[in-house]
């Protein structure tokens, strides 16, 4: 009776596929989008060093390894996330006229919020570790400063104090990062008409500007 040639012979054990291993830099790295991922979704209390351990395919000591625990790891996330967004908006403040430079530091907000949805929702949360590297409030007073000295050219050349730049800052920048957050679930409009929106506000009201603005209620002080 002939034999098939191509059958395996039942006497060969099947060949087992040799796992590379990882070096430590890319041991690290891939704990490091592990934890974005879960921290994004979970939340830091909702996430567990068992579960980072398990979805790597390590044991729990090879976390504490690299990082000394499950702060550490979400201090290093939280860290590189704060330096990448400043990162983009302080790289897109190119332009010379004041209205586009407002619309790209818009655009900067709104582009990393959709490249980098994980990562803003992890900054939008309140940090559970007094000692971590920064919190979402720090990193929009850094973002503030790079647009105060904008506006203190602008409001010097038109005659307004420039003193009170850090103020308008605070305020133009805050409300382009909290329609941020809004708009990180409802998607809606899209990204190009909220950043004209934004502009629209902030630069009108800007423009109408008082050099000495007064209270029309009974309060005044």
């Amino acid at each position: 009776m002939a034999t098939d040639s191509s059958s395996t012979p039942s006497n060969d054990k099947p060949r087992r596929v040799r796992r590379t291993r990882m070096t430590g830099a890319e041991r690290r790295q891939q704990l490091l989008e592990i934890g974005r991922t879960l921290f994004a979704t979970k939340g830091f209390e909702g996430t567990s060093v068992e579960e980072i351990a398990a979805k790597a395919g390590v044991s729990k000591p090879v976390v504490y390894e690299h990082f000394g625990g499950k702060e550490g790891l979400y201090a290093v996330v939280v860290d590189r996330e704060m330096r990448c967004l400043l990162d983009m908006v302080t790289s897109s403040l190119t332009a010379g006229h004041p209205r586009e430079l407002c619309e790209q530091a818009a655009f900067a907000l709104l582009d990393y919020i959709e490249e980098y949805t994980d990562g803003f929702r992890i900054l939008v949360r309140d940090s559970p570790i007094p000692q971590s590297t920064g919190s979402f409030a720090s990193l929009i007073s850094d973002i503030a400063t790079q647009v105060e000295d904008i506006l203190g050219k602008e409001f010097k050349s038109r005659g307004f104090d420039p003193k009170l730049a850090p103020l308008y800052a605070q305020a133009l920048v805050g409300m382009v990062a909290l329609t941020g957050q809004w708009w990180l679930d409802v998607r809606k409009p899209k990204k190009a008409e909220v950043a004209a929106h934004l502009v629209n506000l902030a630069w009108h009201g800007l423009d109408g500007i008082e050099a000495k603005p007064h209270l029309i209620g009974r309060r005044k002080s």
